[in-house]
């Protein structure tokens, strides 16, 4: 066995106060969960073993001709001028235990595993087991978990590194997670 923790979308505009879309209450399940705490748990836990940390973080060229216009999670990005690569709001946020020399990949849809080449480069590191953490756990987690499920990895979700909107929208996930994944804490790794 031979693991990764993937930890996606932890970016300003979704998880910093700040944020056009952390207003829809990302930021504070974030604040009143403890989230950060509990991801840089999982990331110093997974460094410490040497088993690698892989970011996966959302963003749209500065033209936005790769930004999915017809998407209703999507499809406003570039009327808002948010989730432009290069700027603020795709930044890994600050208070994340991010490494300059970690591996990024950059997504344009919900999913990690859409057109990014993380299938084969989990492949070509010989990893078996992937660990999830990310925001929104309904989105982007539950995604990620159902594409690494069908790429024949083992998938763990690290569920106090996840988070939500709101407090519905996570336990949903949780509830369906199970099917495909394994819930698992950050004290559990």
């Amino acid at each position: 066995m031979k693991r990764a923790l993937l930890v996606i979308d932890f970016i300003n505009e979704i998880v910093d106060p700040n944020g056009k879309l952390a207003a829809k209450g990302y930021a504070n399940f974030i604040a009143e969960h403890d989230t950060f705490s509990h991801l840089n748990a999982a990331i110093d836990t997974f460094r410490q073993v040497g088993d690698p940390v892989i970011f996966i973080r959302l963003a749209f060229d500065a033209s936005y001709n790769n930004q999915p216009k017809s998407s209703p999670v999507f499809g406003k990005a570039h009327e808002f001028g948010i989730l432009a690569d290069g700027t603020w709001s795709t930044e890994i946020n600050d208070a994340v235990r991010y490494h300059k020399t970690d591996e990024v990949l950059v997504k344009t849809r919900v999913s990690a595993f859409h057109d990014t080449g993380l299938a084969e480069l989990l492949r070509n590191e010989g990893i078996t087991d992937v660990y999830i953490a990310g925001v929104a756990t309904d989105l982007a987690v539950e995604a990620a978990a159902r594409a690494a499920h069908d790429s024949d990895f083992t998938v763990k979700v690290v569920t106090d590194a996840c988070a939500a909107a709101n407090q519905a929208d996570h336990d949903k996930s949780l509830h369906v997670l199970p099917k495909m994944a394994q819930l698992v804490t950050a004290a559990d790794l």
